[in-house]
């Protein structure tokens, strides 16, 4: 019995690291599919043996603490600084910075995601379009703290070489964030002042 732990454990491990490499080298964002994609490459059916959200997003600081590690640096360092100068730009709408970018262990598939709190989403709108800056709605689903799906409105736009992605969210939502892909609990959303202190430390965490 104690063999057949052990032997899950490692598949497990070599899954969420599989996982991991596919997320930085093929643009592979979603935590499912690329954990799916690893295990069908280890010929695993077992959905017990695969790994949890949790075990890939440490496994993706691996490899990047190991493959690159100033390269990755250097690359999140100039990702937070755009993320900073959109949040500046939209100051009024006290955008939170959340997801990869802000944990540490974003690769240069993944885009900016930001938090916006407005009484409408035409109001982003406009502040985009006054600065001349084009955007296109789109829509995300985040689970609510009563496990249901809740749909919210998104702008997306250039800023630099980097995609912002910044989900609409209304006022109160400042209050609650939803919960996270990767551990279920309420994401981790920084202010504006929070960024700059993690741009002007330079650092990774």
């Amino acid at each position: 019995m104690a063999k057949r732990s052990v032997r899950g454990d490692m598949m497990r491990q070599a899954i969420a690291r599989e996982a991991a490499r596919l997320m930085i080298e093929h643009g592979h964002g979603d935590y499912g599919t690329a954990k799916r994609k690893a295990a069908e490459r280890f010929g695993v059916t077992d959905l017990a043996v695969l790994p949890k959200n949790t075990e890939i997003e440490e496994a993706l600081a691996e490899h990047q603490r190991l493959f690159g590690p100033e390269e990755h640096a250097s690359e999140l360092a100039a990702m937070r600084s755009t993320a900073l100068e959109a949040m500046r730009l939209l100051a009024e709408f006290e955008p939170r910075l959340v997801g990869p970018l802000l944990s540490g262990t974003a690769t240069p598939h993944n885009g900016i995601m930001l938090h916006l709190f407005a009484d409408t989403p035409e109001t982003v709108a406009v502040k985009l379009i006054d600065r001349g800056i084009r955007h296109e709605f789109a829509e995300r689903r985040f689970r609510t703290p009563h496990d249901q799906l809740e749909a919210f409105p998104a702008v997306r736009f250039t800023a630099g070489a980097h995609e912002v992605d910044a989900t609409i969210f209304p006022k109160d939502g400042i209050r609650q964030a939803p919960p996270g892909p990767v551990d279920g609990r309420p994401m981790r959303r920084a202010t504006l002042a929070e960024v700059e202190t993690l741009v002007a430390a330079g650092g990774a965490g």
